[in-house]
């Protein structure tokens, strides 16, 4: 089972003086949201780098698959270079593992075994627990970004993002990083542990092939292609791929796309969220 910290202050005493004694007056009470909030994402960030599986989800899988099909012609990925076009898609694939797959998965069986359940009798909100784990999830994911862009940068990566094409980037995966999250909690909050387990790696999965991961989605079939344009793995993976490959500014129809990701799956999990 893994490890939590109390997020509540524990009962702190003011002194107070009278004459030539201090007499101490016990102050109970929360401590603030934001402390709650850090300091629980300590917490979850601390865990999720000790665990191996997600280790392996989140750093092994990604860096094998940008290296693995950058070094061999398996897979058509189209363009000059092959780790320019394969690197803003696994950057992609890495913000999904770890906000999603990796995020529910943890929560289901923390859920599952009652942690989540302890900590709903601390004063740690429902929604500073949902901040506290998409702190962790950042943190997770600047590691990542440093890692597979160090080994893209040693496979021969050249980027040419547009001027303004950082700061977009960075939208997008702040903005696909709240998506993601939210329906993260949304599965993990309803379903059981098992059935988490089994959704969010069938999803993974799905996500790899269709959501142009690996290869834009213009290559699909006209229905295909559609229906895919709106999953949220394929606003980020494109919009990347526009920034990082083309030297271009990502369409609004990425942002949009995230945008009404984040605000649905985000309204169910506050709502439907449950603590055991």
């Amino acid at each position: 089972m893994t490890e939590h910290t109390s997020t509540a202050s524990a009962g702190a005493t003011a002194p107070s003086r009278s004459g030539d004694a201090v007499l101490f007056t016990p102050a109970p009470g929360a401590a603030p949201l934001w402390r709650m909030i850090t300091a629980q994402a300590a917490m979850e960030l601390r865990v999720t780098l000790r665990h191996g599986e997600q280790f392996l989800l989140t750093m092994v899988i990604p860096v094998l698959l940008l290296v693995g099909f950058s070094l061999t012609a398996v897979l058509d990925v189209g363009g000059d270079s092959r780790v320019d076009a394969l690197t803003p898609g696994v950057l992609a694939l890495a913000v999904m593992s770890t906000s999603f797959t990796g995020l529910a998965i943890g929560t289901g069986f923390e859920r599952r075994y009652g942690v989540l359940k302890r900590l709903g009798a601390t004063p740690l909100s429902r929604f500073g627990l949902l901040a506290a784990k998409t702190l962790a999830v950042l943190g997770v994911q600047v590691i990542q970004g440093v890692v597979l862009c160090s080994v893209a940068l040693a496979l021969g990566w050249s980027p040419v993002p547009h001027p303004g094409g950082v700061l977009a980037a960075v939208a997008l995966v702040l903005l696909a990083t709240a998506a993601f999250s939210s329906l993260a909690l949304l599965m993990a909050g309803t379903l059981r542990a098992e059935a988490t387990l089994a959704g969010a790696n069938l999803v993974y999965v799905l996500m790899l092939g269709l959501g142009g991961v690996l290869f834009p989605t213009s290559s699909f079939p006209g229905p295909l292609e559609q229906a895919a344009s709106v999953l949220p793995i394929t606003a980020l993976s494109s919009g990347l791929r526009a920034v990082l490959a083309d030297g271009s500014l990502p369409g609004a129809g990425a942002f949009a796309v995230l945008a009404v990701w984040t605000v649905l799956a985000g309204l169910l999990a506050s709502r439907l969220f449950r603590w055991d």
